[in-house]
Parts: structure tokens; C-alpha cells; sequence
């Protein structure tokens, strides 16, 4: 999965704030054992509470952004270069040259579950949601 420029600016802050923070509570170790004691208190309980809503953040995030929710419908991606279908792929020539010669078979019943369904294809790749026939799929081919 790649990650957007956004996510890699929000991690590499968090990653430079607990080093920062980090450092500190062990000046303040060494300075004021006392004084350390009571900020790391009070930076666990800071800490913990980001944690919680940053929790809170991702799980509705995910939650409306997932496969299988019920929010129902068709839910299709496909990387660079890919091809995605969300139901069936009858009758198609995809790629270079491809043909699909002669006549075309019905397509067949619709998959169990209904509408609700995530199909992916990675970089490259070929995926479908339903049947896949009668196809030319990639370079130089044909179905006779």
C-alpha cells in the first residue's frame, strides 16, 4: 500500500515531536529528578490522550473507507497499469493487438452477496467481481 504525501509528513512529525520530548524528559532527569518525575506524568497522560483520539480518528476512517461495510455498493481499485472490474467481464479485448473473435457466451448469474463486493487489481493486474469469459486478455492474443 503506498503512502500519501500527507501520511509521510504526519509521521515524520510524530517521529520528530517524541524525539524532541524524549530528550527533554532525560535533560530533565538529569537536572531535576523531582521535576522529571512530575512531567513525565503529565506527558504520559498528554500522550495517552493523543493516542485515544488519534484511535478514534482512524477507526471512523476506516470505517467508511473498507471493503464490506454497509454502506453496500461496488467498491473497485486498481494500480498502475491495472484493470478492475466490479461485476462481469464478457466479451473484451484488452491489451495490445487483443481481438475477440466469433460469438459471445451469455454471461453467467450474478455471485452470491449482491451488490456489496470489493474487488482490487495491483500494479499491472487483472481483476473482476463476477465472471471472466469470451475475453482477450493481454498482448497478441485472441479467442477464436
Amino acid at each position: 500500500m503506498a503512502v500519501s504525501g500527507a501520511v509521510r509528513v504526519g509521521v515524520w512529525t510524530v517521529a520528530v515531536v517524541a524525539g524532541v520530548v524524549s530528550a527533554g524528559l532525560i535533560v530533565a532527569l538529569v537536572v531535576n529528578p523531582d521535576m522529571a518525575d512530575r512531567t513525565a506524568s503529565v506527558t504520559g497522560a498528554v500522550v495517552g490522550l493523543a493516542a485515544f483520539v488519534l484511535t478514534l480518528i482512524t477507526l471512523v476512517h476506516n470505517a467508511a473507507t473498507s471493503p464490506g461495510t454497509s454502506g453496500g455498493g461496488r467498491r473497485v481499485r486498481a494500480g498502475r497499469g491495472g484493470i478492475a472490474a466490479g461485476g462481469n467481464v464478457t466479451g473484451n479485448a484488452i491489451g495490445d493487438r487483443s481481438k475477440v473473435v466469433g460469438p459471445a457466451t451469455p454471461p453467467g448469474p450474478t455471485p452470491a452477496g449482491g451488490q456489496d463486493r470489493y474487488v482490487r487489481a495491483a500494479r499491472d493486474g487483472i481483476a473482476a467481481g463476477g465472471d471472466v469469459t469470451d475475453n482477450a486478455l493481454g498482448d497478441d492474443s485472441e479467442r477464436q
